[in-house]
């Protein structure tokens, strides 16, 4: 493989590698934000349940 053909190349791996990165911390980031939604969520339900099984 010559030298003009490899620069291209290696050039569009690291801009693929640093695009996984990137989305890879901002997936990290939703699910962290996901999962704090949920806690708040179960921690509402719980302080608002009267212990009566028929309270929707």
């Amino acid at each position: 493989m010559s030298n003009k053909t490899a620069t291209p190349l290696i050039a569009l791996a690291l801009l693929g590698a640093v695009s996984l990165g990137a989305c890879s911390n901002t997936l990290a980031g939703a699910g962290q934000d996901i999962e704090n939604a949920g806690e708040e969520i179960e921690e509402t339900a719980n302080e608002t349940h009267d212990g009566n099984p028929n309270t929707p």
